[in-house]
């Protein structure tokens, strides 16, 4: 073969790659359609019924929404079972029914850094290295029904999950907290500033989050009780989450005692949960 022929087939083989990545998002963009062109499957239906009631509130074209944008995810995103855990298609659609409420009147959004989840059995320990005062480190050993990380993977417990899907107006939710920081991590680590498009958005909602975060450390700190969960006053990130599962569970309560803070929420997930029924 010559020299020639070889270099041509290079050429066409760099150009064959070139062609294949740049083909990608529409690619990605037309197995999305056909999959949320499949009919919902029966079952899913009733897991929803049983399982995850929040979904009832929402209005008919959000329902659909979300029935389409789970659709994609559990096509998409891989479940792993641990601790001898048995993954069912159950467990599948009640974390995909909760984590895409994140997800609508966002077509085009799935999570796009989450690689897996992780489900265990039981609420799961983890070892943390913390830094002191004067470089002291610290180990600790945490209990967890949920925990999100950068490198793409979300962990959760599952009795922990169906019990937040069961109540759907306490306020607290370890798959909407747990989503809510991948999105937060989208952008980088988790500091409570997910990007929302503009660099004015952005402003806005960090000086109204940060306003707010303080006046909840403020209250915690002169004994009141609050909406929002005492684990929100721990950093901007957490402050982030828990109050995503404020708004999406109790809205009303939320625009009625912090509308600024609703406000900037619903701006951000483009949806308003105290409309639902």
């Amino acid at each position: 073969m010559s020299a020639a022929l070889v270099f041509a087939l290079l050429v066409l083989l760099c150009l064959a790659v070139v062609v294949w990545l740049l083909s990608t998002p529409w690619r990605v963009a037309w197995r999305r359609l056909r999959l949320r062109q499949r009919p919902f499957p029966a079952e899913w239906r009733r897991v929803l019924r049983q399982r995850v009631p929040l979904v009832a509130r929402l209005p008919a074209d959000l329902q659909g929404q979300l029935k389409k944008q789970m659709q994609v995810f559990l096509a998409e995103k891989p479940f792993i079972a641990c601790q001898g855990l048995e993954l069912t298609d159950e467990m599948r659609v009640v974390v995909a029914a909760q984590a895409c409420l994140l997800l609508l009147n966002r077509p085009g959004r799935c999570f796009p850094q989450l690689r897996q989840i992780l489900l265990y059995p039981t609420p799961f320990w983890v070892d943390r290295v913390r830094h002191g005062a004067a470089g002291v480190v610290h180990e600790q050993r945490q209990i967890l029904t949920g925990e999100s990380w950068q490198q793409g993977q979300v962990v959760l417990s599952w009795p922990d999950v169906l019990a937040g899907a069961q109540d759907p107006g306490d306020g607290h939710n370890v798959v909407i907290h747990e989503f809510a920081h991948q999105l937060d991590q989208e952008n980088g680590v988790a500091n409570g500033a997910p990007w929302l498009g503009s660099a004015g958005r952005q402003h806005e909602w960090e000086r109204v989050m940060r306003t707010e975060y303080a006046a909840l450390r403020a209250r915690l700190a002169a004994g009141q009780e609050d909406l929002l969960d005492a684990y929100g006053a721990t950093e901007p990130a957490e402050f982030f989450a828990v109050a995503s599962e404020v708004f999406f569970e109790r809205g009303a309560e939320l625009a009625a005692r912090h509308p600024a803070l609703h406000r900037q929420l619903s701006l951000c997930y483009g949806v308003d949960p105290s409309s639902w029924a």
